[in-house]
């Protein structure tokens, strides 16, 4: 039986992206994880590394079997030479091929998902020549699919939190937080934690806004006249959301051992807990997009590029999460 092929994007070249992608080749998994970058690069950080791995260029007509040491390669080549740790804008073009080449093959049904290893925001929007603002992967991706609106949840540690607003200042908060967005929010993470995550009957818990869940108005109005009349309207669509919570008691075992995500309602709400909980062995999955993908939980890390201090934990599990959404999703392999 032939095995899931999972896109595994190299990211930025002058990180740890290189580095932990080779790792993937003594990666245990029934599926075929295809690395896409410049081959010549893979090989000299294998060789700084001291990692005895066998580059081969893909072939889809390949037999499936996954080979330890081996590494399958889509060749990208670089724009310019990228030495460990130092970023150079001129490669900025190559980050962005990474993920239009794994978007293509999606598309045209030869990967089942793909996987991210970390970018460098700032040194793409350095070397864009097109002089578009490039927020990240979400809303790239989100942007070459057509996709209205995308959901950032981390998962690890036993945890899955999902986010209502991402990377807003803490002062824009409370204006985002509309009873349309939380309400659309809680639909998509409900969708997808069923689609492509295999649960029948998703139990969301949803934080309040502020400091107790508002205090019954003491502490603001958010919860009453926003969350609350959005958890009514979900609930009446069938959807298993709970609360508001107060986001300094929700994550406690108890409140947490018959639930499949949290809901928060921003960034350093939801992700300290968790990342507390499971750093270095997290996943961040986009949700809502029509295709699978999963990414690192964390970045560059261009200090640790070509040291072999770089943890690839993180990968290991986001191919472990794509393997795993694609099968719940029923997704054909290849």
């Amino acid at each position: 039986m032939s095995q899931p092929i999972l896109a595994v994007t190299s990211g930025e070249p002058a990180g740890i992206g290189p580095d932990i992608c080779l790792d993937v080749a003594f990666a245990d998994l029934p599926c075929r994880p295809v690395v896409l970058g410049d081959k010549t690069l893979l090989q000299q950080r294998a060789d700084m590394l001291d990692k005895t791995v066998q580059l081969v260029d893909f072939d889809a007509q390949r037999p499936s079997e996954k080979q330890s040491g081996v590494l399958e390669v889509w060749h990208v080549p670089l724009n310019q030479p990228c030495e460990a740790g130092r970023l150079n804008p001129d490669n900025a073009a190559y980050v962005l091929q990474l993920l239009d080449t794994a978007y293509q093959g999606i598309s045209d049904g030869l990967f089942a998902g793909m996987v991210t290893a970390p970018l460098h925001k700032g040194v793409i929007n350095d070397g864009h020549a097109s002089g578009h603002f490039f927020s990240g992967h979400t809303e790239y991706l989100a942007e070459k699919s057509h996709t209205e609106q995308v959901v950032m949840m981390l998962a690890g540690g036993g945890l899955r939190v999902a986010l209502a607003t991402t990377h807003l200042p803490l002062k824009d908060v409370a204006a985002a937080i509309t009873q349309p967005l939380v309400e659309s929010v809680a639909q998509i993470l409900h969708a997808d934690l069923r689609d492509k995550f295999g649960i029948a009957w998703p139990r969301i818990l949803v934080t309040g806004l502020n400091p107790h869940a508002g205090e019954g108005g003491h502490l603001g109005w958010e919860e009453i006249e926003v969350i609350i009349p959005a958890l009514n309207n979900l609930q009446a669509q069938g959807i298993d959301v709970r609360g508001p919570y107060p986001a300094d008691t929700v994550f406690q075992p108890f409140m947490l051992k018959d639930a499949d995500a949290v809901l928060a309602m921003y960034h350093d709400q939801g992700l300290p807990t968790l990342k507390y909980a499971g750093f270095g062995q997290g996943v961040n999955v986009t949700l809502g997009l029509p295709f699978i993908r999963t990414s690192v939980d964390h970045g560059t890390a261009l200090d640790l590029a070509g040291s072999g201090k770089a943890d690839s934990g993180s990968l290991m599990m986001a191919v472990a999460t794509a393997l795993a959404m694609a099968r719940n999703g029923q997704v054909q392999a290849v």
